[in-house]
């Protein structure tokens, strides 16, 4: 009983202690301002068939391409009346061009609102 007492006291302290040196702590405040600010995020996705017909196609299209990251293929496609906005990270200015380019393609001529993310690969 005394072992499991000190191991579970070391394995608390050794948590403390990485919890501690753990200065680098995420900071999405802003990503968090910018969604109460009136942008276009994913419940504003409607849920009716000709709108979730084209979220799909996109997705479908942007998951077959071999040469997207997964990243750029987890971006968020939020069409609402025919209106597609794409948002999320992307590791390039030519991932950006291409998940557009297929966005518009099999979007079926709706409205394409470009707010990707360029962030690179780190």
């Amino acid at each position: 009983m005394k072992r499991i007492l000190l191991v579970l006291a070391c394995l608390s302290a050794v948590s403390l202690a990485a919890m501690a040196a753990d200065d680098k702590k995420p900071d999405n405040t802003a990503t968090n301002e910018r969604d109460r600010s009136g942008e276009t995020t994913s419940g504003d996705q409607s849920n009716s068939s000709a709108d979730l017909k084209i979220t799909q196609a996109i997705r479908q299209t942007l998951m077959r391409d071999s040469e997207l990251s997964t990243t750029a293929k987890n971006i968020k496609i939020i069409t609402d009346n025919g209106q597609v906005t794409l948002r999320g990270p992307v590791k390039n200015a030519q991932e950006k061009a291409k998940i557009d380019q297929l966005a518009r393609s099999a979007a079926g001529g709706a409205k394409i609102i470009d707010q990707l993310d360029v962030k690179g690969s780190d």
